[in-house]
């Protein structure tokens, strides 16, 4: 008889609370944080540019190893090309002259 009293006072109890239902709010929580940082580091490096869809960019990326690469981006479509030291040698007209001033910016002067 004891044993049916046990078994009685449990089904009127409520079910226990699932131990895992609190990951899927951490898994929430780590979502909105991430793109929060996303957005702030854009921001801090003012790219915001990058996500809209009709802005033209142009920057210069350096490399651990030293190699330079600039990034274009024009529209919705991105083009990279890396710089190198190779001379070329060619056809073509002179469009313009460079100048570089005393504090290191270079100056195009079109003809």
């Amino acid at each position: 008889m004891r044993y049916l009293r046990r078994s009685n006072l449990h089904r009127n109890s409520e079910p226990l609370e699932d131990p895992i239902a609190g990951v899927a709010n951490l898994f929430d929580a780590s979502v909105v944080f991430i793109v929060s940082m996303m957005v702030a580091l854009f921001m801090a490096y003012n790219m915001l540019d990058l996500m809209n869809p009709e802005s033209t960019v142009t920057m210069t990326k350096q490399n651990a190893d030293g190699t330079m690469e600039i990034v274009s981006k024009k529209g919705s479509q991105i083009k990279v090309s890396k710089v190198t030291d190779r001379k070329l040698s060619g056809e073509g007209e002179r469009l313009g002259t460079a100048y570089r001033l005393n504090d290191g910016k270079v100056v195009y002067v079109p003809e």
